[in-house]
Order: structure tokens, then sequence, then C-alpha cells
């Protein structure tokens, strides 16, 4: 009896052990996305605070800038022009410029009223391609593309598996040469993640080891190329767009690292 009372403690804790040793906790799958986005190539329009500002930084430079070449030599073709009515002084008519500043100023003015400034529409805007980043000249593009999660098929992001070894942005940067081939020339902007999501897979695609994915996004510029992988339906959205088809709770985890559009 005793030697039972002295056991029986030390047997729990040795099942206790056991069980921790053979349970193992439900494991997440780490992924990297990268968000790949083309800047505005024409300068968007101006809201009311930055016309103010513009308005207010030109009055400054008006009231401190000396004067230029022309406006001097417009000022010595008046002093010259009446110098030339007036009798009492004696002006070298051939040392008088033929072509005065005002004459300048004046087909300088009819040349740029003839000026008009290149439409900023493009092909793909007018046939609707999004698969052109060469569309919405004045917004920023986002690079998506069908992504199977389980039997499923959602528009997001390009996006892959971590593989052991390798660096989160090394898995990125493969990611997106798997995806869209080595044609496409971009730039990452860091080597830290900066955004992140995660979610649970659906019942039946879950795994003894594996119940969800933690995604860590990686941002990069588009510099050039084109996209190898047409068949994959890669699309460039605008902000409107992305809200429009990306899930919710995911496009609001990729809005909190894009700049946010003005107008």
């Amino acid at each position: 009896m005793i030697f039972k009372r002295l056991i029986r403690p030390e047997i729990k804790l040795c099942l206790r052990v056991l069980s921790k040793g053979l349970t193992t906790k439900p494991q997440w799958d780490i992924i990297t996305g990268v968000c790949v986005e083309r800047l505005p190539v024409v300068t968007p329009p101006l809201n009311d605070i930055q016309k103010k500002y513009k308005e207010l930084l030109w009055t400054i430079e008006v009231e401190k800038s000396l004067k230029s070449d022309h406006e001097i030599r417009h000022e010595n073709d008046k002093i010259q022009a009446e110098l030339l009515k007036s009798d009492t002084h004696d002006v070298d008519i051939d040392a008088v410029s033929k072509i005065t500043a005002q004459d300048m100023e004046d087909a300088a003015t009819e040349e740029l009223s003839q000026f008009k400034f290149g439409s900023i529409e493009t092909e793909a805007d007018k046939k609707g391609d999004k698969t052109n980043p060469d569309r919405c000249l004045q917004r920023h593009l986002v690079l998506v593309a069908p992504v199977k999660l389980g039997t499923d098929v959602r528009t997001i992001l390009p996006q892959g598996k971590w593989q052991e070894g390798e660096t989160l942005k090394q898995t990125a940067e493969r990611v997106l040469e798997e995806y869209c081939g080595k044609d496409l020339k971009v730039q990452f902007l860091s080597n830290a993640p900066c955004g992140f999501y995660k979610y649970k897979y659906p019942q039946s695609s879950q795994t003894d080891n594996s119940i969800g994915a933690k995604v860590f996004f990686y941002y990069a510029n588009y510099q050039g190329g084109a996209v190898d992988g047409k068949e994959k339906n890669f699309n460039w959205l605008t902000r409107n767009e992305l809200k429009e088809l990306l899930p919710p709770r995911y496009n609001k985890s990729v809005q909190e690292f894009l700049i946010e559009e003005t107008w």
C-alpha cells in the first residue's frame, strides 16, 4: 500500500509527459504574398489644399525672385522707344533691336495657344484591357492573379509557401518569378514584410499539422517588362477595383500598407 501511494504520483507525471509529447499543436503554413504596384505615370489632379499651396509658392517665388533677362530687355526696349519719340536725345537706330522683347512674347503666346496636351487615355483604356499596365495613367495599379486556395480559386496577390532555408524576401522573389516569369522587372523596397494576413483552411483541406496560413506581404514597384502568364489571367487593378474584387478582410489588410488616393 505504501509503495503504491509513493509510485502513483510518479506514474501520473510520466503519463502527463508522454501525452504532451504525443500531442502536437496545430501548425500554420508560412506564405509570402507580393504586392507589385505600378505608380502613376501622369501627375494626378491637385486637391483644394494642394492648389492653395501651389498658389502660395508661386506668390512667394514672384515676390522674392529677381528680374529675368526677358524682363530687363523689355524695360530697355521701353526706354529706347521713349528716347526715339523725344528729340532731346540722340539715339543710334542701328543699335536699337529690330525685334523687341514684346514681339518675342507675342510670338510665344501665339505658339502656346496652338499647343494641345496629349490624351492620357491609352489603347488599353479604350479596350478595357486590365491585363496591360499601360492604363489609368493617373492612378496606382496593383497586380493580382487567380490563386488556388483549397478547392476555390480567388483573385488575390501572387503568393506561395515559404521553403526551408529561404528568407521571406527570397520566397517573395521566387514566387514572383514562378508566377510572372523573368521578364517582369520590379524593385523590392524592403527586406522586411509590409503587411500581414492569416486565414484558416476549410475543414476538408486541413491536415494533421496545418490548419491555416499566415501571409506576409512584400511590396515592390513595377519597373518594366511584361507578365509571362496570360493563361493565368493577371490583371492590373485600381484601388476601387481591388475593393470590388478582393475578399473584404483580405482587402482591408492590403489597403493598410498602400498609399491612399485622395481623388
